[in-house]
C-alpha cells in the first residue's frame, strides 16, 4: 500500500517505525549557544544535555523550512503530515505553507497536516492511528475525520526533573524556580486543547510527582482499554518504566511503548524528564 506519513523530529518513534519505509522525520535544528545541532540520527543527546546545562540562557529551536516538508511529497499515495504543537514551533505553518506550494503544482495529490496540540510520543500515537487506519483501508478523507477526532480526545502529562529550562526560556520566573528547587518541588505539567502548557499539579520529590502524574492518567483516560499509552524518558529509562508500571496497575491500557527522547523533546524535557500521552 502506498502512502506516506511525515513527522517533525519532535515525533518520538519507537524503533520498529523509525525502520518503517512509510515513516520520514523532518528534522529541526537545534541553537545552543551558537552553536547549531541537527535533530536527525546524527543528534548526541549526552553532547547536547552537557551542552543546555553549560549555558546561561534558553536553548533555541528553527523549524524545517517548507522545502524540507516538500522533498518528501514526491511520493506514491497520500501523504499525512504531524507536527509540534503550532503553539510551540513554526513547524505546523511551515508545513502548510508546503502542502499549498506543493498543491498549487500538483493539484490531485492529497495532503494533509496535523496541528498535533502535543510533543513527542503524543505525536507518536497520532501517526501510529495514522497507520492503522490508512492499513485498514480508510479512504483519505474518513482517514483525515478520524485522526482529528482522534487527537482531540488525546492527553499528554510530563513531570521535569529540572525547572531551569522553564526558567531559562520564561516560562517560570528566577524566584519561582530556585523556590521549587530549595523546597524539591517538582510539577506535573500537561497539554491544554488548545496545545499550549499547562501545570496540572505539583508534588514534592521526583517519586511523588511520578505518582501523582499517574494518578493524573487515571482520572482522565477514556477508553483505556481501546489505547496505547506511550512513554518518552530523556536519559533515565529506569524512570520510564517505574512510570509505566505504576500507569498500568491503575488503568488497563490496549498496549504501551517506552522511547528516549530525541533533540527537541530532549529541549523540552530536559534531563531526567518524563512525557507521557494516551
Amino acid at each position: 500500500m502506498s502512502y506516506r506519513i511525515i513527522g517533525d523530529s519532535c515525533t518520538d518513534l519507537p524503533g520498529e517505525l523509525k525502520s518503517d519505509p512509510h515513516f520520514k522525520l523532518v528534522p529541526l535544528t537545534l541553537i545552543v549557544d551558537g552553536v547549531s545541532i541537527v535533530d536527525d540520527d546524527t543528534f548526541n543527546q549526552k553532547d547536547f544535555l552537557e551542552r543546555v546545562k553549560a549555558y546561561p540562557h534558553s536553548p533555541k529551536s528553527a523549524c524545517p523550512s517548507p522545502e524540507d516538508y516538500m522533498k518528501h511529497f514526491d511520493c506514491d499515495g497520500d501523504v499525512y503530515v504531524v507536527t509540534l504543537s503550532s503553539h510551540l514551533s513554526g513547524s505546523y505553518n511551515s508545513a502548510e505553507l508546503a502542502k499549498k506550494l506543493y498543491t498549487d503544482e500538483h493539484p490531485d495529490k492529497k495532503i494533509e497536516v496535523f496541528d498535533s496540540r502535543t510533543a513527542s510520543v503524543g505525536q507518536t500515537l497520532i501517526a501510529m492511528k495514522i497507520k492503522e487506519l490508512v492499513e485498514a483501508q480508510n479512504p483519505f478523507e474518513a482517514v483525515v475525520e478520524k485522526v482529528f477526532a482522534f487527537r482531540d480526545e488525546l492527553n499528554t502529562k510530563f513531570v521535569l526533573e529540572s525547572l531551569d529550562t522553564l526558567r531559562k526560556n520564561g516560562r517560570l520566573s528566577g524566584i519561582q524556580a530556585i523556590l521549587a528547587s530549595a523546597l524539591n518541588i517538582k510539577p506535573v505539567m500537561g497539554a491544554t486543547p488548545e496545545g499550549t502548557i499547562c501545570k496540572v499539579d505539583q508534588a514534592r520529590g521526583i517519586t511523588k510527582a511520578l505518582n501523582l502524574m499517574a494518578k493524573c492518567v487515571e482520572a482522565d483516560a477514556v477508553k483505556p482499554s481501546e489505547k496505547i499509552l506511550g512513554i518518552a524518558h530523556c536519559n533515565n529509562r529506569e524512570r520510564a518504566e517505574f512510570v509505566k508500571a505504576e500507569v498500568l496497575k491503575r488503568i488497563p491500557f490496549k498496549d504501551s511503548f517506552i522511547v528516549d527522547t530525541a533533540g527537541v523533546s530532549s529541549l523540552y524535557a530536559n534531563d531526567g524528564g518524563i512525557v507521557v500521552a494516551y
